[in-house]
This record gives C-alpha cells, sequence and structure tokens, in this order.
C-alpha cells in the first residue's frame, strides 16, 4: 500500500493512504488529505493511482508543487521522492518497493525505527477534536479580551456631527429658495 507521509517538524508521521483512484490534498476539509499549512492552497493538487504509477497534478497552487526540489504540473511520484506542497514536505512510501532495497554491492543503510506517532488522518483535524484534546500549548493559556478603540468612536461622533451641519445646510438652502412657502 502506496501513502504520503509528511516530514515536516511538527506534522512528522501524519500520513495518508493512497487506496483511491483519486486523492486530493490541500488546506480545506474539503480535501481527502487536509494539511493545515498556509503555505498548502485550498485546493493545492490530486493523486491519481494509475496501475502501479501515481501521477500528481498541480491544481494551480499558489506557492506550486514540486518533487526532488523540480517544479511540476503534471508528473509520476516514485517510491521515496519527495513532493513538496508549499512548505510542506511528504514523501512517498509504497511497502515491499525496490526502492527500500539496497543496490547489489552497497552498504545497506541503517534500519530506521518506524515512527509510533503514524496517524492516518484522512480529513485532518477538526476544530471540535482539537477543543477535546483539552491539551494547551504554552504561552495560550491565557484568556483574550476585547479592546475597545477610542479612534473608531471619536469618527463615528464626528461623522454624525457632520452629517448633522449637512442637513441644517440643505434645509436653510431651501429655505432660502422658497421663503414664503
Amino acid at each position: 500500500m502506496a501513502k504520503l507521509v509528511i516530514q515536516n517538524q511538527g506534522m512528522t508521521g501524519r500520513a495518508c493512504e493512497l487506496h483511491t483512484d483519486r486523492t486530493t490534498i490541500g488546506r480545506v476539509e474539503d480535501n481527502t488529505f487536509q494539511i493545515a499549512d498556509p503555505s498548502v492552497s485550498s485546493h493545492h493538487c490530486e493523486v491519481h493511482l494509475r496501475g502501479s504509477d501515481i501521477f500528481i497534478r498541480d491544481l494551480n497552487s499558489t506557492n506550486g508543487s514540486f518533487i526532488n526540489n523540480d517544479k511540476f504540473t503534471e508528473q509520476v511520484l516514485k517510491p521515496g521522492q519527495v513532493l513538496r506542497l508549499g512548505q510542506v514536505e511528504l514523501k512517498l512510501e509504497v511497502e515491499g518497493s525496490a526502492a527500500a532495497a539496497p543496490a547489489p554491492g552497497s552498504t545497506p543503510a541503517p534500519v530506521k525505527k518506524p515512527v509510533d506517532a503514524t496517524m492516518l488522518m484522512p480529513r485532518g483535524v477538526s476544530l471540535d477534536q482539537l477543543e477535546k484534546s483539552g491539551e494547551r500549548l504554552p504561552g495560550f493559556d491565557k484568556t483574550f479580551s476585547k479592546k475597545t478603540n477610542k479612534v473608531n468612536k471619536v469618527f463615528i461622533i464626528g461623522g454624525i456631527v457632520v452629517a448633522l451641519v449637512i442637513a441644517a445646510l440643505v434645509f436653510y438652502a431651501f429655505s432660502q429658495v422658497n421663503p414664503g412657502h
């Protein structure tokens, strides 16, 4: 089974299994795989499964789509390659792929321990899930209150005074044109 795994710190281990013909990736909730990062467009790209090939198609994203730092519009993604959407890097991992096997005569790479924090999140994290977690980040434990803006009050009062002066001038002008009526 093929999956895209986020490599960025803070999102490491989030993954999307590619088990349907079409998977959408973007910042908003209606994508198959939501990545809530400001550098990712609302609807950034589509992943299409065509046989054993995985095609990535950019959806006119603002910050572009890159495979191994080469910008593309539509391209095949191979196991082990890095897909970058804006500033978010995802690696294509395929179980039992030839890309995972070392080349003959080469020293095998050290075996990495699987990340225990891998979570499949097909639609990202909802606001309800965040609120239910109860975990607060340091520095966000303060309560917020609405600030009063005295400039807005002065502006509104000034506008009312100007409107009253204009209304009085218009009334005076009409009373001078028709003094007998």
